[in-house]
């Protein structure tokens, strides 16, 4: 009683003061101990990765305490909550951590598909629902958004983040930040974190956790604006990554963390570790043990560490030996009570414990039509030979496929707390758009060969059965296809094929789909091959063979009811891609905004010695960055600029474009703009996105585009890392994609 009284008092004290006067009397209470208390993260009961918390609630009453990973449902957080706020000496609340990545209860698209639909009110509006449903949960703190330019399909997160494009991957990262602190005194918000910073999805060989290695000119052009679109975005929180770049781990790397994180980009916020990241950087050779790990993070400029425990165990020894000053101790902590202040948790440690709300908010009907609604959005149709789509009223549709009829696995990697028996399978939602008579289904083949690899990805154990023969499978699944009009084969890859620790070396569909489809294709029926998965596949005998190809990635709760929608036409597809489709797993990493070598060749022209190419396959993708077909036809005409030349103070450049629909029926277009730097001080690439407008344009009618190339559209970061805008020779493009035979093309020149 003597304890909850004297937090009583100190309480009423600190919330007397203005915020930044709250945080000074709080810390002018705390002893060393308790301040290194604040920068300790824990971890839940449910983890994501391999640690586990120990004597969580003594540490909790002794103050050792900051941050809770993994704790999940109103109820738990509240009681857990108490106990900070009521039996330890100051009564600092708790900041309760989710990864809350694509939905909480809601699970929308994986974040590669929703970047798929180059709608940003959609991205703002899918991390604003996520907000409101983690919130009432609980949940302070996400983890997202993901701003990592990817480039290498194998890499398992890339399902994580917005594609291979910069300027994109800003714009997306930007609108997760707004959806999910847009207003930080409605408790509905909670902090967003910019991760990983930096440079993790340039993991070579496409291997998770694995080195990075580039210069710092290609770090700043073409890797680092999402994460500076974030923090400019008002982002509270960052996370440094596992990676290592120029031989220091990024939980070490000061010049990153302190000099361009919070000096370049003017971050003000928290910094916490990744999972038991300063342990790891034993084992990366950059530390002894956990002591100098400690050292090395907080010096660096880290402010929490998530799981290792390393500041508790060893900051407190490092003051004493004059290795760690209190000063950064004093900073570090400060910046974390700054972001409880900033969350409201001095005002009411319990404002995100809202038990009732949750009941009545969680998955309710409106976010499960939000759901559906973005799915639609971001399903790519990649080629629709012969308009095989959409399918015929009154049709006898096949659905064939291991994952065809798998609810669980249309959520992808990441999903928090869905409602297994509310997803929707692609068979269902077929099922429920054309009726039962109409769709029949057969499992067809397992995923993999090697049961091993299905038990420990397998989300729905239904993949895993064993009951028929692969010949048994495949004779029924061939009898149905017999008895149908049009076989819709939905193969791809598990839910935990892709995601964290999740990288493949050969993204080919697996092989016994792979047969099986190809079984499917000597019916002569006429097929649609739906790809479900977590990352781009290579497609090379399935887009020679296959007469229609649809990328539906894992599109959360209301994937089979979005895949239907679009399938039988209800929904005119509109999703582009955001990352190239390689041809062979051998042209990876592949990206669109390459450079040009001395001795360039085409995308498409053939093989010639002494020359950039390969022997055996043309340089392009299979699918180009920005590429997506609809059942419309558009034209590109009429690029126009509103001049030739300009000098640098005359910017910005307009830029016109019109777009026709020359058939008879409604569609949305993502119309892309970019350029490319001809001649300059260092090297440029052949294109780069600078602008894109997701637009309707009426069955029969025509609209006119204007977009704007300002001073920014034009500089880069030179040799010496200064931003410049040169005087030169420039290309403007716009069109459908990054295809160059798509590309309407103008010159332009800022002259001096």
């Amino acid at each position: 009683m003597k304890k909850i009284f004297a937090f009583a008092a100190l309480a009423a004290m600190i919330l007397a003061c203005s915020p930044k006067s709250r945080v000074d009397a709080l810390m002018a209470q705390m002893t060393l101990e308790e301040k290194i208390g604040q920068l300790n993260q824990l971890v839940g009961p449910e983890l994501t990765g391999t640690e586990a918390s120990q004597n969580v609630e003594e540490k909790i009453r002794s103050g050792a305490v900051g941050s809770i990973l993994n704790i999940k449902g109103a109820e738990n957080v509240r009681a857990v909550q108490k106990i900070a706020v009521e039996e330890s000496r100051l009564g600092i609340p708790i900041v309760f951590g989710l990864d809350v990545i694509h939905g909480y209860e809601t699970a929308f698209p994986i974040p590669l598909a929703m970047a798929c639909s180059w709608d940003m009110e959609a991205i703002e509006r899918a991390s604003r629902i996520a907000a409101e449903e983690a919130s009432v949960s609980g949940i302070a703190w996400t983890f997202t958004p993901m701003c990592d330019i990817a480039r290498d399909p194998r890499w398992g997160r890339i399902a994580e983040g917005a594609g291979e494009d910069p300027y994109l991957g800003a714009a997306v990262a930007a609108a997760q930040v707004r959806g999910f602190q847009r207003d930080l005194s409605d408790s509905t918000c909670i902090a967003a974190c910019v991760k990983h910073f930096a440079l993790y999805g340039g993991a070579q060989a496409g291997r998770d956790y694995y080195t990075v290695d580039m210069s710092r000119q290609q770090m700043f052009n073409e890797y680092m604006l999402p994460y500076q679109a974030a923090v400019d975005a008002g982002a509270l929180t960052a996370m440094s990554s596992f990676n290592e770049f120029e031989s220091v781990p990024l939980t070490f790397h000061k010049y990153l963390l302190t000099d361009v994180l919070r000096g370049r980009y003017g971050f003000e916020g928290m910094l916490v570790t990744d999972y038991t990241a300063i342990k790891e950087c034993i084992a990366h050779g950059a530390a002894a043990d956990l002591k100098e790990g400690a050292i090395k993070a907080i010096n660096a400029g880290v402010d929490m560490d998530m799981v290792d425990e390393s500041f508790n165990k060893h900051l407190a020894e490092a003051v004493k030996e004059g290795k760690v000053s209190v000063k950064t101790i004093d900073q570090a902590c400060r910046r974390v009570l700054e972001l409880k202040e900033k969350l409201g948790l001095f005002d009411d440690p319990y404002r995100f414990c809202r038990e009732e709300q949750a009941a009545e908010l969680l998955q309710s009907d409106k976010y499960v039509s939000d759901a559906r609604s973005v799915a639609d959005e971001c399903i790519v149709l990649l080629k629709n030979e012969g308009s095989v789509l959409p399918l015929k009223e009154g049709a006898r549709i096949a659905v064939i496929g291991p994952l065809g009829d798998l609810s669980k696995e249309m959520l992808g990697c990441w999903h928090v707390m869905p409602k297994y028996h509310e997803q929707i399978s692609v068979y269902q939602g077929l099922v429920d758009r054309f009726g039962a008579d109409k769709v029949k289904y057969a499992f067809g083949s397992h995923v993999f060969d090697d049961q091993k690899v299905e038990s420990k990805l397998a989300l729905d154990k239904n993949v895993l059965r064993r009951d028929k023969s692969d010949e048994a499978l495949l004779a029924e699944a061939l009898s149905v296809a017999r008895s149908s009009d049009v076989i819709v084969a939905t193969l791809g890859e598990l839910a935990r094929m892709s995601g964290e620790g999740c990288s493949r070396s050969d993204i080919t569909i697996p092989a016994p789909q792979r047969e099986l489809l190809k079984a499917l294709a000597k019916t002569g029926k006429p097929i649609v091959l739906v790809t479900l998965a977590g990352r781009p596949l290579v497609l090379d005998w399935e887009d020679e063979n296959i007469p229609a190809i649809v990328t539906a990635w894992h599109l959360g709760a209301e994937a089979g009811n979005a895949v239907a929608d679009v399938l039988s036409g209800d929904v005119n597809p509109s999703g582009r891609l955001t990352v190239s489709f390689p041809r062979s797993v051998g042209q990876i990493p592949i990206h669109y905004n390459h450079k040009n070598s001395g001795r360039p060749r085409g995308d498409y022209a053939p093989f010639q010695r002494y020359t950039s190419c390969y022997c055996d396959v043309v340089n392009a993708p299979l699918y180009h960055f920005g590429h997506g077909l609809s059942y419309s036809e558009i034209e590109y005409s009429d690029l126009e600029l509103s001049a030739d030349s300009l000098s640098r103070a005359q910017l910005p450049l307009k830029v016109k474009v019109k777009l026709t629909n020359k058939s008879g029926r409604d569609a949305v277009e993502v119309a892309q703009l970019y350029i490319h730097d001809r001649f300059a001080s260092i090297t440029r690439p052949v294109k780069e996105l600078k602008g894109f407008q997701r637009v309707a344009v009426g069955a029969g009618q025509s609209v006119e585009l204007e977009f704007e190339l300002d001073k920014d559209s034009f500089s880069f970061y030179d040799y010496s890392l200064e931003k410049v805008l040169e005087a030169g020779d420039f290309e403007i493009m716009a069109g459908a994609s990054a295809d160059d035979r798509v590309l309407l093309k103008k010159n332009f020149r800022i002259v001096e």
